[in-house]
């Protein structure tokens, strides 16, 4: 089967159509080549994404084999804009210009060994239209409402994909934001809210991964508690959630401590991936505690994204491949 042809050529005719064919995305979504979430060590799927014309993005290349990393996933993440959180390290408006992040995230996309993204509608929808999405898996983000430093920022509303948004672009997973606060009340509402979606999700047979955190407020400012027993907790409290867990993976982060994370991820049987966060200029030790975190039997890949996508040496395909590599059997880097 050849790769599908991209509904626009590059990021910059992306206006135009969203302008005059909005029908577009619907269209893009429905002939997009999808795949299973996980691929397995047996799969032999060949690979579709060999060159896909037009000049989508520069640096395209092939895609890896279905066996590069089997059974574990390789995220990308882009779904901080939504949140009003545009500033990567001292850039305070790094990720404000969007076709420069596209062109970031076609590349990253286009790594060998990457499985897919993580982004909020738009994001998501200008990906289609670029055709960057042939054979990823396509992870929607759902509650975009607590916005960075806002008063509310703990009633963390669904103000992003409903699991029927999913559904109709045949996307392949759901992620949510769960932070909780002991004394904002407002955590309470998102606590409520995640369950029913967690819900939602399964009765739609849609995997839904759940990002916890217990945080606090310092000097205004909410801090997410990386201490091993803040970490547990909060897979504790997210693995709990709903009529059922059957659906549910975690995403979670690598403890203060990186030598706790194995008695960490005893709290639940539930597969998780690691997310990145703020890593700073110190893209080297992220990979350490990465790379020993993948070890453990619940670990299952990573989801990661402004330390890939903006890396301090500005070489995105390097960053991108050197995860990617954490992931393959028997490496220890």
């Amino acid at each position: 089967m050849s790769p599908a042809t991209p509904a626009v050529p590059s990021v910059h005719d992306l206006v135009r159509l969203r302008a005059e064919h909005p029908e577009a995305v619907a269209e893009a979504a429905a002939r997009r080549k999808r795949r299973s979430l996980l691929r397995t060590a047996d799969a032999s799927a060949p690979d579709h994404n060999t060159g896909t014309g037009s000049g989508t993005a520069p640096g395209r290349r092939t895609t890896g084999s279905a066996t590069d990393h089997p059974g574990r996933l390789m995220i990308i993440a882009a779904d901080h804009p939504a949140r009003g959180a545009l500033a990567v390290g001292d850039r305070a408006l790094a990720m404000a210009n969007r076709f420069e992040l596209l062109q970031r995230l076609c590349l990253a996309l286009s790594r060998p060994g990457v499985d897919g993204v993580l982004a909020s509608a738009d994001v998501l929808e200008d990906l289609l239209l670029l055709g960057a999405l042939e054979d990823k898996v396509v992870m929607g983000s759902m509650n975009r409402g607590g916005l960075a430093g806002a008063a509310f920022e703990l009633d963390d509303r669904f103000t992003g994909h409903r699991p029927e948004d999913l559904v109709r672009h045949g996307f392949d997973a759901g992620k949510l934001l769960l932070r909780i606060d002991h004394e904002d009340p407002g955590s309470l509402d998102t606590l409520h809210a995640a369950a029913r979606t967690i819900d939602a999700m399964a009765a739609l047979r849609l995997p839904v991964f759940v990002e916890p955190f217990l945080c606090r407020r310092v000097d205004g400012r909410l801090r997410n508690e990386l201490d091993a027993a803040a970490v547990a907790t909060s897979i504790a409290i997210a693995s709990g959630l709903g009529g059922t867990s059957a659906y549910t993976w975690l995403k979670v982060p690598v403890t203060e401590e990186p030598d706790d994370m194995a008695r960490v991820m005893e709290t639940s049987t539930l597969p998780a991936v690691l997310l990145g966060g703020e890593v700073g200029d110190d893209l080297d030790g992220a990979y350490k505690k990465w790379r020993e975190a993948l070890r453990l039997p619940t670990v299952r890949g990573l989801v990661v994204g402004r330390s890939l996508l903006y890396p301090v040496d500005g070489d995105v395909a390097g960053a991108v491949d050197t995860a990617v590599s954490l992931l393959q059997p028997g490496r220890d880097g």
